[in-house]
């Protein structure tokens, strides 16, 4: 099952919500390289794969071929999926 924008991002924010949202990942600088620095949960049939912001890259959320930077209030969509 294919996901559009509006889904993929429904279910970014669910899963940062589970991290303690948005503000918990993007202002949570872990050290680099860390083995803490992602974190994947599953939602439905959909890995989710977050990664903390760090000083020098910013925090994103990818699923489904979609890749979002993570703000403090906002998602921004960096990369969507090839169009057929």
């Amino acid at each position: 099952m294919s996901l559009n924008e509006a889904q993929a991002r429904a279910l970014a924010l669910q899963a940062l919500d589970q991290l303690g949202g948005p503000r918990a990942v993007y202002r949570s600088p872990r050290h680099p390289f860390s083995p803490a620095g992602t974190r994947t949960l599953r939602i439905g049939a959909y890995d989710i794969r977050i990664r903390y912001g760090e000083i020098s890259s910013p925090a994103v959320v990818e699923l489904a071929g979609y890749v979002f930077e993570i703000r403090d209030d906002e998602l921004i969509l960096l990369f969507a999926p090839p169009q057929p």
